[in-house]
């Protein structure tokens, strides 16, 4: 719901030439959050996980109204990152609990898809309210919405059979904690795709605007809601045809909307362009969490997760990095954060390539 009005939002604030760490700073503490989160899930239970990302949410964008100064802003996004950190990696683990083997693929798309519904009707309903009423308004609603978040797990389940208490010492954690060896190759293949993902989040606001739209999340929407078509039929095609076949459809995808979003000098181009990034996402996605799943040890989903969520937010917090830095606030250079980022995808191809079909 805010990220397509942060970068005006920062802008406002002086700190225009920042914006390439509006998502940064917000990966840079999911990840590092992540190998506590990994082994929470898989000691205190999946649901604690998941409420404790929510609750992040609801502090921090209570606060947004509040800031005055650029690097209080940066602060606000460095907490905020908390929330990514821990609330996929608690319900990634919970699903994987739920679901035999042979249906992982299916069920992690319809876990793509609710999270995809959200992220299409997110920022729509943030540029409509940021638009008509106000930026402040906006984070109220988003506040909102993590409330209702938080309600509905507390009615859930918890699905850890073997649970400890919580302790301080959980927090501590070794090497181990951070990387499951096992599941390395979808990890970096997650690092490798998603690199064009923190691409279009830092760039794709500024592209619109430039492009003369009013709404600013209209793309993040339109890109959404087509990868919201495909996530569960990408899912069960994964179960059904393997893992490796299925990523190197997505892609290739991946590669050409990169490229579409390059030549973009339309309306129509661009919407061409965020109906087959949906599309490479929708598959994607499942298909590297059911892949994981299909990888890891199972008294270590948690941690498994966690290092895949890990080399996503390293993916994402580079491709934010790199475009923020190359873009500045030069139009000239639209096309070329988006090569480097087809570039990104073509490397993502080639090791998929070189991976044994499952």
């Amino acid at each position: 719901m805010i990220i397509p009005e942060l970068p005006g939002f920062l802008s406002n604030l002086g700190g225009a030439e920042y914006k390439g760490w509006i998502i940064a700073l917000f990966t840079l503490t999911a990840g590092l959050s992540r190998p506590i989160s990994g082994r929470l899930a898989d000691t205190v239970g999946r649901k604690p996980v998941i409420i404790a990302g929510s609750v992040v949410c609801i502090i921090c964008s209570s606060f947004y109204p509040f800031i005055s100064l650029v690097s209080s802003f940066f602060l606000l996004r460095h907490m905020h990152g908390f929330s990514t950190g821990f609330t996929p990696t608690g319900t990634s683990a919970y699903l994987s609990d739920l679901i035999p083997a042979d249906k992982m693929g299916a069920a992690m798309g319809i876990l793509g898809f609710f999270s995809s519904l959200g992220m299409a009707f997110g920022p729509f309903l943030g540029g409509y309210v940021a638009s008509w009423y106000s930026v402040d308004f906006m984070f109220s609603i988003s506040v909102l919405f993590s409330v209702v978040s938080v309600a509905i797990v507390f009615g859930m389940k918890e699905t850890l059979v073997q649970k400890q208490k919580f302790t301080w010492k959980l927090l501590k954690f070794t090497k181990d904690d951070i990387f499951e060896k096992r599941v390395l190759a979808p990890s970096v293949l997650m690092m490798l795709t998603v690199f064009g993902f923190g691409t279009v989040l830092t760039v794709i606001p500024d592209f619109s605007e430039f492009l003369g739209l009013k709404n600013k999340g209209l793309f993040f929407s339109v890109f959404t809601v087509s990868s919201l078509l495909v996530r569960i039929i990408a899912g069960r095609a994964s179960d059904k045809w393997g893992r490796i076949i299925v990523l190197k459809i997505a892609i290739t995808i991946l590669i050409a909307a990169l490229v579409a979003l390059s030549l973009a000098d339309s309306f129509a181009t661009f919407m061409i362009a965020g109906v087959l990034f949906g599309i490479a996402s929708g598959i994607n996605s499942p298909t590297l969490l059911a892949w994981t799943v299909d990888l890891c040890n199972p008294a270590l989903k948690g941690r498994a997760f966690a290092t895949l969520y890990i080399a996503m937010e390293i993916g994402i917090g580079l491709g934010a990095l790199v475009s923020g830095y190359l873009r500045g606030n030069d139009p000239e250079m639209f096309s070329v954060v988006f090569l480097i980022a087809a570039f990104f995808g073509l490397i993502a191809l080639i090791y998929v390539f070189q991976q044994k079909s499952d």
